[in-house]
């Protein structure tokens, strides 16, 4: 994992999701560091701090802030009886997550008295395919793009931990932030809408400098799109007057959750030539095979044969670094997972992989499917996750998640 834009470095398999225990499960796709790496290098995770992030805008929070050390992952089955009560039920979750991003809520005694952590604390809320069937009359203001996740080719999908009417994203700096607002919102929706799975993860520090690592060793993270290029976001991620879709949906952007369990023992045993084959990356500075630094960017042209770095390496297969490989570009936001055991006493770890796009088809589908055979997958499984479609921004105080869709 260098290349933090492409699909996350590695995926891991296997997510379990229960809404009452303080662990998350992970959904992600199994793209590699390079898969979506611009010329841009990515900071590390901001330091810990207590700044609140805006919660009004054309966008949401939680998508271009620089990362937080701590996400949670969590989709909601909707059981909402008519439209009216769906409204309302948008209503409140801006109503919560307005209040729980500006530090606010009045803690209950059995809450301790305290106020909660206000750390940087973003709530990123989607909407996914199933929220457009027939229970409310949305068919029709269904975005063609947006699909239930498929299976991919080595995928072992559980359908308890995959799709979703809503996802619910969280990151803040702190893990019991996370935690707080997921039963927050549990405890006020309660019987509007019902937990179908979750999963949390959390951010290695940089060891010992630049983009952090993941439980395979490699860098994960070396490279993102221009955030900071309202251009570049204009054309990689966000839905606008220029993209296919409905008016309600502009400002938003589609997100992609993978599961990913990670076959970790079976990894530490091949030796590390191998493994930086096998990535396209050398383990120890995170530099391409053909550089010497973390931030070189790998030369193919030069290397036609894969002599170098082999052409069905990770990073390779991920961003061939082609003009028309350019438009597949994702955004990346993906964590870290460890859920102890299996039942049969090997590690279980993962990666919860999220990335955001424009376009599900033009991005995160082409990618994926470039990386289809390659000897990475032998070490990775995808077992839940979904897509959703970012909801825009709440613009102000009078507005409300979903707005622009549900009208007034």
């Amino acid at each position: 994992m260098t290349d933090s834009n492409r699909h996350g470095d590695l995926p891991t398999r296997r997510s379990t999701f229960i809404l009452g225990a303080a662990t998350l499960a992970g959904t992600v796709a199994s793209s590699g560091p390079d898969a979506f790496a611009l010329a841009r290098p990515v900071a590390a995770p901001s330091p810990v701090g207590e700044g609140r992030v805006p919660f009004h805008g054309v966008h949401q929070a939680g998508i271009l802030t620089p990362q937080q050390r701590f996400g949670g992952f969590a989709a909601f089955d909707v059981t909402c009886g008519d439209v009216a009560e769906l409204r309302a039920l948008f209503r409140k979750l801006t109503e919560r997550a307005r209040i729980l991003t500006a530090g606010l809520k009045p803690m209950t005694p059995q809450e301790g008295g305290t106020e909660p952590p206000r750390d940087r604390l973003t709530i990123t809320l989607g909407v996914g395919a199933s929220l457009f069937d027939g229970r409310f009359g949305l068919a029709s203001t269904r975005p063609r793009g947006l699909t239930v996740m498929p299976s991919f080719r080595g995928d072992r999908l559980e359908e308890r931990t995959c799709h979703g009417d809503l996802s619910v994203q969280v990151c803040a700096d702190h893990p019991d932030a996370v935690l707080h607002v997921i039963r927050d919102l549990a405890r006020e929706t309660a019987g509007s809408m019902r937990a179908r799975w979750r999963v949390d993860g959390f951010v290695n520090p940089p060891r010992p400098a630049g983009a952090p690592r993941t439980f395979l060793g490699f860098k994960d993270g070396t490279a993102h799109p221009d955030t900071g290029s309202a251009r570049e976001m204009d054309r990689l991620v966000w839905l606008g007057a220029r993209t296919a879709g409905p008016a309600w949906a502009r400002g938003g952007t589609y997100q992609v959750i993978r599961s990913i369990r990670l076959r970790a023992e079976a990894w530490d045993r091949v030796p590390t030539g191998r493994q930086e084959k096998m990535f396209g990356r050398q383990k120890s500075s995170g530099a391409p095979l053909d550089g010497k630094k973390e931030t070189d960017v790998p030369d193919y042209a030069k290397d036609p044969k894969g002599l170098v770095t082999p052409l069905d390496s990770h990073i390779r297969r991920a961003n061939p670094r082609t003009p028309q490989s350019a438009d597949s570009v994702l955004l990346r936001r993906s964590y870290n997972v460890d859920r102890g055991l299996t039942p049969d006493g090997t590690l279980d770890l993962g990666l919860a992989f999220c990335c955001y796009q424009q376009d599900l088809a033009r991005q995160f589908e082409t990618v994926q499917k470039r990386l289809e055979g390659e000897r990475l997958a032998d070490f990775t499984t995808t077992t839940g996750g979904g897509y959703f479609l970012v909801l825009p921004g709440v613009k102000d105080k009078k507005d409300w998640y979903a707005s622009a869709l549900l009208g007034s």
